[in-house]
């Protein structure tokens, strides 16, 4: 697992219709100064045997938060695009604003 200042990777889990679903997940996040809002993205592995996750919005969550995320297209190798706005489920360093 590695949480880092670029984003996050490693396990998470997704709560679909009321049940969890174990996940590997590899996210990022940026701030929009279109809209103001920090804008978080990336893709979902589902682990080995798990069912298909429908499209639509679902919970995700690591070790350090929770947030709700969309669920998008399933790219060639198998993992899904996950987007959401606002808190991502991830910890992020807050800026540095002394300069």
């Amino acid at each position: 697992m590695s949480d880092h200042d670029e984003g996050y990777t490693g396990p998470a889990v997704l709560t679909v219709d009321g049940r969890d679903v174990p996940v590997h997940a590899q996210l990022d996040a940026r701030h929009e100064p279109h809209d103001g809002r920090l804008h978080w993205f990336g893709r979902i592995r589902v682990e080995d045997g798990q069912a298909e996750i429908p499209s639509g919005t679902v919970e995700l969550r690591t070790e350090t938060g929770r947030a709700e995320t969309r669920i998008g297209e399933v790219d060639p190798w198998g993992r899904y695009r996950v987007t959401g706005v606002g808190a991502p489920p991830f910890r992020i360093e807050e800026p540095d604003l002394d300069d």
